[in-house]
């Protein structure tokens, strides 16, 4: 009798385990996508073409000709 009651509480656990590890996906993949979609940070912003003014001045050379 002990073994038929541990065996149906296992399948309860068994389908709460499954329950709660289908909540906690949803919960990590919304947690993921908030920390990307908000991220502050824009590599873009900070993307640097190649060397601009200053550094030209500082070692003599003169921009490039631009093409029309």
């Amino acid at each position: 009798m002990t073994t038929s009651v541990s065996a149906s509480a296992s399948k309860g656990t068994e389908k709460q385990d499954h329950r709660r590890g289908w909540l906690h996906e949803v919960r990590v993949f919304w947690r993921d996508f908030i920390a990307t979609a908000f991220n502050p940070y824009r590599p873009e912003l900070h993307y640097m073409r190649g060397p601009g003014p200053a550094w030209r001045a500082k070692h003599g050379q003169h921009p490039p000709p631009r093409s029309q």
